[in-house]
């Protein structure tokens, strides 16, 4: 790893999703879509410790044994305080650099994740926060977030919207006069964050991976993001399993609140 450094990635998880409960539980190719996910993260070399945050309610124990259970390291916290749990969780590891990848992201490549915390540490002094979403380029469901611990102490210490609470690092983002943002952008030039969906969220968002895991997955191999586009082009009615959910994301409830997100980087939930 990065000398005098130790890397945390957390990936928050519950049960209790408004839209699709238990999603992080459903099953891909045999396994736990959070084991997955978790499989893909340890894929990147430069993650650091993987550690699930999960809250203390009593939906979220089956989280917390699954992850006992496969020798995951686990910590639980607030349900709704998504930035103390964050915090106190890479706390807990000893870290003093923090990945935030969220647990709706089963197709996360681990090239993606090793670009983002290199492109920190190649410019490390130069930015409290880095990552490849302010804006976004990849394919939604790639999100890497990256800081300095101490920026999110700052952010723990002062932020006071229940949307900085609940969402973990808006208050760094939506001060950039204040901390040092930076961004990665995808190395192709193409911006494919409102057009391909690959995240969860809801039950057509389910059927596409999982198909994209019946057709992709092997044991011991990790299939790309652009094994994920080369089947897409040759399929491209898999594209369309949970297309009309493309470009929809949690900012749409929050624009009168942001300053920094305009209304062309979400879309609100069509029928």
């Amino acid at each position: 790893m990065f000398a005098g450094h130790k890397i945390a990635t957390v990936v928050q998880a519950r049960m209790s999703s408004s839209r699709l409960p238990f999603k992080v539980m459903m099953s891909l190719s045999g396994k736990p879509l959070l084991y997955r996910q978790i499989e893909r993260i340890n894929a990147s070399v430069l993650k650091g410790t993987v550690i699930v945050a999960t809250s203390e309610e009593a939906s979220d124990d089956v989280i917390y044994n699954f992850c006992r259970s496969e020798n995951i390291p686990v910590y639980r916290g607030s349900l709704n305080d998504l930035l103390e749990r964050h915090y106190k969780a890479a706390e807990s590891a000893g870290a003093d650099i923090i990945l935030k990848i969220p647990s709706d992201c089963p197709l996360i490549d681990p090239e993606v994740i090793n670009r983002t915390v290199k492109f920190f540490f190649d410019n490390y002094g130069k930015y409290d926060y880095v990552s490849n979403l302010h804006p976004a380029t990849y394919p939604d469901g790639n999100d890497v977030e990256i800081m300095e611990m101490s920026a999110l102490k700052t952010a723990l210490d002062e932020a006071v919207k229940q949307m900085e609470r609940e969402h973990t690092t808006p208050f760094l983002w939506e001060n950039p006069g204040r901390f040092r943002i930076g961004n990665v952008e995808w190395e192709t030039g193409l911006n494919y964050s409102m057009t391909h969906r690959w995240t969860i969220d809801y039950e057509e968002d389910y059927v596409f991976i999982k198909t994209i895991y019946d057709l992709l997955y092997s044991p011991g191999k990790v299939f790309s993001m652009y094994d994920i586009l080369t089947l897409l082009d040759k399929r491209p009615e898999i594209k369309k399993i949970n297309s009309k959910y493309a470009g929809v994301n949690w900012y749409r409830n929050h624009l009168d609140e942001l300053k920094t997100i305009s209304a062309g980087e979400t879309r609100q939930v069509t029928n």
